[in-house]
């Protein structure tokens, strides 16, 4: 179970820019609803420049999810590669709705290969984005 309260939000202005990333992890957690209910809950986590940072999702209703915050907490990752550039940047919104999204993008190739955050953030229906996609990096480009 992950207690998230007692960790600190991390804005994602706080990471805008060049790193290193060499880790990213997905697992379904158990959280505690507003009536402390245990709810399952969508996580990424990924290490940038030696530190692991965590998207975590906010189920709301089972329609509706969110980020529910990002935060840095101290562990190990199962899935470590070896270590590429990236450029955080936010995602522009988009033509129909607006979004709260931070995108990793390999600088080798300019491909996105990790999002975190929450689309479609001015509608009744939002939604969770947690996008990994290894295939996009520029290392990857001759595996099948």
């Amino acid at each position: 179970m992950i207690d998230h309260e007692k960790f600190e939000n991390v804005p994602f202005e706080s990471l805008l820019g060049e790193h290193t990333l060499d880790a990213v992890d997905t697992s379904t957690e158990q959280i505690k609803d507003y009536c402390d209910r245990l709810e399952s809950a969508n996580c990424i986590r990924f290490r940038l420049d030696g530190k692991i940072y965590v998207a975590l999702e906010d189920p709301d209703d089972g329609y509706r999810s969110a980020m529910e915050k990002l935060f840095v907490q101290d562990g190990e990752m199962r899935n470590v590669f070896p270590p590429i550039k990236v450029l955080a940047r936010r995602r522009p919104n988009g033509r129909y709705a607006e979004c709260d999204i931070l995108e990793l993008v390999d600088t080798a190739n300019g491909q996105v290969v990790l999002a975190v955050g929450t689309d479609n953030s001015d509608d009744y229906y939002p939604w969770f984005v947690a996008e990994w996609k290894p295939q996009n990096m520029a290392q990857n480009k001759n595996r099948k």
